[in-house]
C-alpha cells in the first residue's frame, strides 16, 4: 500500500554519449529514504566492485539479467558474512560459546550480544537493500529473464497511478519479500494442530511459529464466554481459535489496514460469522464487556527497524503494558486475561519475570494459572546461533489473568 506522501529519485543514464537525468517513485517497505547516490550496474560489474560501492553508501540501480541480480545479491550476502567472520560477529559469537558454557557469565554480557547482533543483522540488511530495481507504472520490468512481477506488487503496494505514467525503484530484496509474501498468500501456513492454513498477506507476520497454539486448545474456557477480544489479531489465528472452541462472539482489532484485511480473508475461507473486525489501537469501542481477553503481542522489548518487526519488538514493551493496563476495564466479572508470552527476553536480561508480575499487579490482575510449552522452531536447536544459550532456554507461556 503506496504511502500517502510520494517520494522519488533520480540518477544519470548515458545513451549515445548523451546524459539525462530520469526520476522515479521510490518504494520501501523498511521507510529507507531514497538513495542520495545511484549508479548503473549489470552483469559486467563484478560482485566485488558491487559491494565496495554499496558499503560506501552508493545505490546499484541494475540493468542486467533478472537472475543474475539474483546472484549478484547471493554473491553479495556471502562477501558480507566473511567480512563479519573476520570481525564483530566473530566476538558476538566468541561471546556466545562463552555464555552457553559459562553460566556464570556477566550479565551485562547476554543483552550486549543480543543488541550486536541486531546491530550486525540491520547493517546486512542496508548493504544489501542497495541493490535496486525499475519497474514500469504497471509493475513489470523490463530487464531479460524477469518473471511477472506485477500481481504480487499490486497487492503489496497498490496501483500505481497510470495517467502519470511514472515508473518505480524498489530494493531487489523488498522484492524478493514481495514474491515470497506472495506465495504464503496462495500456499497457506499449515497450522497443524488446527487442521487447517492461515494465509498471510504481504507486510502482515506469518504464523510460522505456532507452538503456542495448543495452549490456547488446552485452555479451558471461562464459564461464561459468550464475548471475547483478540487484541492485534494479524493474521486472525486467535480469534478463529476462539470461534472454533465455541466463543459466541469474538471482536478482533489491529491498528494495521494490511493485519485487518488479512484477518477479513482468513475468516471468509474458513465462513466464521461470530468474529467481528474492528480497527483499533487495542482495545474495540462500542463493545459489550469480554469475558475472555486474549493477546499475543510481540515478545521482545526492543525497537522495530521495519513495519514487519512490530509483530516480534515491542519499544519499552509499550503494547504489553497498554494491552494489561487497559484489561480490567474491558473485562466482565469473572473473567479471564490470556496473555501469550515468551520469557525469551527474560533469558536476554532485556526484562525481568519481577517487572512482568509488577505490571500484572499495577493492572489490577494475578494469576490464576499458567501453562508453558518449549520451543519447536530450527532456531532454538541452532548451537551455531549467537543467541542458543537463550534460545534453547526459552519457554512459551499461555498466562492466565483474573481480577485481584
Amino acid at each position: 500500500m503506496l504511502a500517502t506522501q510520494k517520494q522519488y529519485v533520480q540518477w544519470l543514464e548515458n545513451k549515445d554519449g548523451n546524459e539525462t537525468l530520469h526520476q522515479a517513485l521510490w518504494l520501501s517497505e523498511s521507510n529507507h529514504a531514497p538513495p542520495a547516490r545511484i549508479v548503473l550496474v549489470d552483469d559486467k560489474t563484478t560482485a566485488d566492485d558491487a559491494y565496495r560501492l554499496a558499503c560506501e553508501g552508493t545505490s546499484l540501480l541494475w540493468r542486467g539479467d533478472f537472475h543474475n541480480a539474483r546472484q549478484l545479491l547471493q554473491a553479495l550476502g556471502r562477501r558480507i558474512d566473511r567480512t563479519n567472520e573476520r570481525s564483530e560477529l566473530r566476538k558476538v559469537k566468541k561471546a556466545a560459546n562463552k555464555s552457553a558454557a559459562d553460566k556464570s557469565v556477566a550479565p551485562k554480557e547476554i543483552p550486549n550480544l543480543f543488541h550486536q547482533q541486531r546491530q550486525i543483522q540491520a547493517q546486512r540488511a542496508r548493504i544489501l537493500s542497495r541493490l535496486l530495481l525499475e519497474l514500469d507504472a504497471n509493475y513489470v520490468s523490463q530487464l531479460r529473464r524477469a518473471p511477472d512481477v506485477s500481481a504480487a506488487c499490486t497487492v503489496a503496494f497498490g496501483q500505481l497511478d497510470k495517467e502519470l505514467n511514472e515508473s518505480c525503484v524498489l530494493s531487489f530484496r523488498d522484492l524478493q519479500g514481495v514474491l515470497g509474501a506472495a506465495q504464503w498468500r496462495e500456499k497457506g501456513v499449515p497450522i497443524e494442530s488446527l487442521g487447517l492454513s492461515i494465509f498471510p498477506h504481504y507486510g502482515v507476520f506469518a504464523p510460522t511459529r505456532h507452538e503456542y497454539v495448543q495452549l490456547l486448545l488446552d485452555a479451558p474456557l471461562p464459564k461464561v464466554h459468550d464475548v471475547a477480544y483478540d487484541i492485534g489479531t494479524g493474521t486472525g489465528l486467535l480469534a478463529i481459535i476462539l470461534a472454533q472452541r465455541g466463543v459466541k462472539q469474538v471482536i478482533a482489532t489491529d491498528l494495521n489496514p494490511r493485519a485487518l484485511a488479512c484477518a477479513k480473508e482468513n475468516f471468509t475461507r474458513l465462513a466464521l460469522t461470530s468474529v467481528q473486525l474492528q480497527q483499533a489501537d487495542l482495545y474495540p469501542t462500542d463493545a459489550p464487556l469480554a469475558n475472555l481477553i486474549v493477546c499475543n503481542p510481540p515478545w521482545l522489548p526492543a525497537k522495530p527497524s521495519s513495519p514487519l518487526e512490530y509483530a516480534v519488538y515491542d519499544a519499552n514493551s509499550k503494547m504489553l503494558r497498554g494491552f494489561l493496563q487497559g484489561a480490567k476495564t474491558h473485562l466482565a466479572e469473572q473473567g479471564e486475561v490470556w496473555l501469550i508470552l515468551s520469557d525469551l527476553a527474560e533469558h536476554l536480561q532485556l526484562r525481568t519475570r519481577e517487572e512482568l508480575l509488577g505490571w500484572f499487579a499495577d493492572s489490577g490482575l494475578t494469576v490464576k494459572y499458567r501453562l508453558d510449552t518449549k520451543p519447536k522452531h530450527g532456531r532454538s536447536q541452532d548451537d551455531t546461533d549467537p543467541l542458543f544459550a537463550a534460545r534453547s532456554a526459552e519457554i512459551t507461556s499461555l498466562w492466565c489473568l483474573e481480577r485481584v
